[in-house]
């Protein structure tokens, strides 16, 4: 992987990390509770939680919108929903993100 995406991915990371730990939005850390119920092992939660965080940071570069934190919760909402009670063998791969 080459320098700046091992950088940015540090850095997504970190944000996933800060929310955790922060409990802001509090959506992040019911979501990732929520995984771990699920049988999503806690590296895979964050990597979900992370494939969020992209797509909000998409809208901001791509669309040229301010941070919309409903729009987070929505997704993380979302996420929830659509992984919720399968766990992690039985869900197809939601992309990558390392």
């Amino acid at each position: 992987m080459p320098k700046a995406n091992r950088l940015l991915s540090k850095t997504i990371y970190e944000i996933v990390d800060g929310q955790l730990r922060e409990g802001r939005p509090p959506e992040t850390k019911e979501t990732y509770k929520r995984l771990l119920a699920d049988g999503i092992s806690p590296q895979e939660a964050r990597r979900l939680i992370a494939r969020v965080i992209v797509n909000e940071i998409y809208y901001i570069l791509h669309d040229d919108e301010p941070y919309n934190e409903t729009r987070l919760i929505a997704t993380l909402r979302k996420l929830q929903d659509a992984l919720g009670g399968i766990g992690r063998a039985a869900r197809p791969d939601a992309g990558h993100l390392t």
